[in-house]
């Protein structure tokens, strides 16, 4: 195999800006050690939910929506009524009948568009697609690990890493791909002139290009989207990484290969596979029906959380000073538990703040080597925080923990393993036993952490803060500051049931930080300038709401002796507040017959569903707790605390737009395609799942590696525990200042404009008055009246 070298003419250059887009296309994937949400459908923020269905069909084959049978069923029990076909229809362009016609009607089968591997194989019998998803899988395992391997391969960049695996893998010529091993160690080590090369073989003309490559990077499942978020990431640094260029490089080198030899049986069926590729994308009638079956469901939604907000009138404010005041993430999860904790005590006052409480910091734990972004992954922390402790007691920490790499080490190496289990195995009897034994997880938090700044930049840091959480006046005697996190074992993705604002890692680091902060007399003495005083008697304690066992550790980093009582009762109302929040979780998760032994799946190693994280999210609320209080949200809800009154400028309103609502669309959205598309967007099966390079999993014993959720939670083995539903975001604002923010920040706009989230605003009386429709403002009043007419 040979091909002429190019000089990136015209045509070249226009195919790497293709590759550009495609590129775009993917969703990053995140390591398991700090698993965030990503939103799967990402790369198609600007394109509306229907020719999004249409894109990903061509390019996965896969659905974007739930099976048709679902929304018949919706609409049989009447949970999506008339005036919800109605909206959808008219915002869709079709009619009712058209909508009610295609729900009884069979879900349509998808067929992604043909590569040239597919094509080879309907003609050879040999299945090239899964060979050449195999090969590039057993490689790419081995260049991105990140410490598992024992005896890791040499790093470099991705195609010459690829490069010199493949010229020396003699299994494609095994398999019928004669001289592919010396064609690839001839080529350049330039991989945009490999990209080149390859498509000139291919005839690869640009107008093909951007959905082909797209195809072809779809084709390499969660490979693809682990190197795009190392592109990611570069471009939130403001730096550059092309793995996925190289990726898309190494993919694009097989199909040339395959069609250099089969190209005389394929040629007819591969040219018209590129003239496919070259039409114009735009959605079927059949994507248009099924996105407006779904905005008719995510309409019936978004009407019942109105109806529950309104149920009972709003009640005002109190100017009563509370005897507590618990400061919570707005993890959905903490509904559950603040709902539970204002029942508790009806002097108790809950605020609802991003897990990170606005402090971004990369966090290294006592006798660590390892950074931890504790702050969402929008975020590159711009702040250091270290773990106190005896420097002394570090350093013995520190030997102790490289005997125990050294040990595993030894135990694991190719040389003493065998030698090592037929001596010792019996040993380890009595630990197999107590481990596979269900118990509560213990977690241990470490010392408490410190961050170096100067004191003017810790009382910016603090009244920043505080009137983000518009909280600025009527402290309480006792402040909670609790982040969350989850105790599991023998859960490969248990980063992903951590705190999300917390880049993957459990919110302790972040609440004690600022609960130091805040207790600090210089902070407090310089807020006092700012217009924001701290009575003398408040003090600000930090805990941590494990949402395992709905169990609340208060962290003594400072003593309170003048708080004594006031810590008991804290204590007194966690714990009955963690009884009300376990028995209401136990009614949802399999297998949970007592609900004071939910703390125990946190240590069984055979169970699948610890807790359902944040499967059911489907609503994010943005105003002041007296809107929502002793309303059930099922857990279902991101509560934000907001008063618009005193945000002056609309500084926070922006604030809250453009990184929690984003946060919270990525979660839901995972959610979503983890459901709907499993087989692209989901982790797949959990009781198959191997963990591979340390940073993902893959099914078995190899092959691509799954990004997104595992099956098992979404699922409850019957039906799906997340319903597929958009977001929708509720703000109590003026609809004219949320209308300047979006005008400001276009991402965050494309995503209600599109379809993705839905919009709404609150009225003064608490009532969701208001609902976004691109761009313009529509009264719910005048919108039922409207629909009445059409």
């Amino acid at each position: 195999m040979t091909f002429q070298y190019l000089n990136f003419p015209g045509a070249t250059l226009e195919l790497f800006n293709a590759a550009k887009g495609a590129i775009g296309q993917i969703p990053p994937a995140f390591p398991l050690d700090a698993t965030v949400a990503v939103n799967p459908f990402l790369g198609q923020l600007h394109d509306s939910r229907a020719l999004t269905a249409a894109r990903l069909s061509k390019t996965a084959g896969i659905r974007i929506f739930p099976d048709r049978s679902d929304y018949a069923a919706r609409i049989s029990d009447g949970r999506i009524k008339e005036r919800h076909l109605a909206a959808a229809a008219l915002s869709a362009g079709v009619t009712v009948a058209d909508l009610r016609d295609a729900a009884k009607r069979a879900t349509p089968i998808e067929s992604a568009l043909p590569t040239v591997a597919d094509l080879v194989a309907q003609e050879t019998g040999i299945e090239w697609p899964g060979f050449v998803a195999d090969r590039i899988s057993l490689w790419a395992a081995v260049h991105f690990d990140e410490g598992q391997a024992l005896w890791p391969a040499p790093k470099g960049g991705v195609f010459a890493s690829w490069r010199a695996f493949a010229s020396r893998d003699l299994s494609t010529g095994i398999a019928g791909l004669q001289g592919f091993a010396a064609h690839v160690a001839a080529m350049p080590d330039d991989p945009r002139m490999a990209l080149a090369m390859a498509c000139e073989k291919l005839d690869l003309a640009p107008q093909s290009a951007p959905l082909y490559f797209h195809r072809l990077l779809m084709t390499l499942g969660g490979w693809a989207q682990l190197a795009r978020s190392k592109g990611w990431l570069a471009e939130r640094d403001g730096t550059r990484n092309d793995s996925c260029f190289d990726l898309l490089a190494v993919r694009l080198v097989w199909d040339a290969a395959l069609i250099e030899v089969h190209g005389d049986t394929v040629k007819a069926e591969w040219h018209e596979a590129l003239s496919a590729y070259a039409e114009v994308l735009a959605p079927s009638k059949d994507h248009i029906l099924d996105a407006a079956l779904q905005d008719a469901a995510d309409r019936a939604s978004e009407e019942a959380l109105a109806a529950t907000l309104s149920a009972t009138p709003s009640p005002d404010a109190t100017e009563e000073r509370p005897a507590i005041q618990a400061a919570f993430c707005i993890d959905v999860r903490s509904e559950v538990f603040r709902r539970a904790l204002e029942q508790s005590d009806p002097e108790v006052e809950t605020i609802g703040f991003a897990g990170f409480f606005g402090l971004p910091v990369a966090h290294r734990a006592k006798a660590s080597d390892i950074v931890e972004m504790r702050a969402p992954v929008l975020l590159n922390p711009g702040l250091e925080s270290v773990s106190s402790g005896d420097p002394d007691a570090d350093w013995a920490e520190r030997l102790h923990r490289r005997a125990v790499r050294a040990w595993g080490r030894f135990k694991m190496a190719a040389v003493s393993a065998f030698a090592f289990v037929e001596a010792a195995g019996p040993l380890y009897v009595a630990k197999l036993v107590k481990d596979s034994r269900s118990h509560a997880k213990a977690v241990s938090y470490g010392d408490a952490p410190s961050v170096d700044l100067p004191d003017e930049a810790r009382i910016a840091a603090g009244e920043q803060v505080l009137r983000a959480m518009s909280l600025t006046e009527g402290f309480a005697r006792v402040v909670l500051i609790a982040g969350h996190g989850s105790s599991v074992t023998n859960a490969p993705h248990a980063s992903a049931l951590q705190c999300g604002a917390c880049g993957g890692h459990a919110g302790d680091v972040n609440a004690r930080l600022l609960a130091a902060l805040l207790n600090d007399p210089v902070v407090r003495g310089g807020l006092v300038s700012k217009g924001i005083e701290i009575p003398e008697d408040t003090v600000f304690a930090a805990g941590l709401h494990d949402t395992v066992s709905d169990h609340v550790t208060l962290f003594h980093d400072r003593a309170m002796p003048q708080h004594g009582k006031d810590i008991e009762h804290l204590k007194a109302v966690l714990a009955k507040a963690g009884a009300l929040a376990r028995l209401e979780r136990s009614v949802v998760l399999p297998r949970a017959n007592d609900a004071e032994q939910l703390a125990l799946r946190g240590g069984d190693w055979s169970d699948l569903r610890p807790e359902w994280g944040l499967a059911g999210c489907s609503a994010f609320i943005a105003a002041p707790r007296h809107r929502s209080v002793g309303r059930d949200l099922g857990g279902r809800s991101f509560l934000h605390s907001y008063d618009w009154h005193a945000d002056k400028g609309f500084g926070t309103l922006e604030l809250i737009l453009t990184a929690p609502v984003v946060v919270a669309s990525w979660i839901s959205l995972q959610y979503y395609g983890s459901s709907v598309a499993p087989e692209a967007f989901g982790a797949g099966n959990k009781l198959i799942h191997n963990v591979t390079g340390g940073i993902g999993v893959v099914e078995g014993n190899g092959g691509l590696l799954r990004a997104g959720l595992p099956w098992q939670s979404v699922h409850d083995g019957d039906s799906l525990r997340h319903e597929p539903l958009r977001l929708h975001v509720v703000l109590e604002a003026p609809t004219e200042a949320i209308s300047a923010v979006l005008d400001r920040n276009p991402d965050v706009r494309a995503l209600f404009d599109n379809g993705w989230l839905a919009l709404s605003a609150m009225d003064d009386q608490g009532q969701i008055a208001w609902r976004y429709d691109s761009g313009s403002w529509i009264s719910l009043i005048k919108e039922v009246e409207r629909l009445s007419v059409a």
